[in-house]
């Protein structure tokens, strides 16, 4: 796990790269436990179980969909501000059909397999981004306001 100021200089960025395999999930989430703790103010049990249900859909979208083979890593940048945690997961892998505008908007019985996850972090995140890595594969970042 690497550690640097991120480049706005008001907050901590911490670097985690896990294989791409479901059981190093529980790696990141342990992760955001730790760097929860680090605020002066705790986050509530509810605010971290979303943050981590968030976190753990975010992580099983690139172990399931990114990697064919299932070799491969998953990246997880946290970044720790005043006022918000910012979460980006990505991989260089093959990635997946991202949805189009707002996930919430579509029906129920128009979810492809594997959208409920994208609904969730959505409705667990106040924004929500997902797009190409920078090395190709998929990003997706999710910041949670905290007051």
């Amino acid at each position: 796990m690497d550690s640097a100021q991120n480049g706005h200089g008001n907050g901590q960025a911490i670097r985690l790269t896990i294989p791409a395999k479901p059981e190093y999930i529980t790696l990141g989430r342990l992760a955001l436990t730790g760097i929860a703790r680090l605020r002066a103010e705790p986050l509530s049990p509810e605010v971290l179980g979303d943050l981590k249900l968030a976190l753990t859909e975010a992580c099983t979208n690139s172990v399931r969909h990114a990697y064919g083979d299932g070799t491969g890593l998953v990246s997880i940048v946290y970044e720790l501000h005043a006022d918000r945690l910012v979460v980006e997961v990505s991989d260089s892998g093959e990635g997946f059909d991202a949805p189009t505008g707002r996930v919430g908007s579509s029906g129920a019985g128009e979810l492809a397999e594997g959208g409920l996850g994208i609904a969730i972090i959505e409705a667990l995140s106040d924004e929500l981004e997902i797009g190409e890595g920078d090395d190709g594969g998929s990003r997706l970042r999710f910041v949670k306001l905290l007051a």
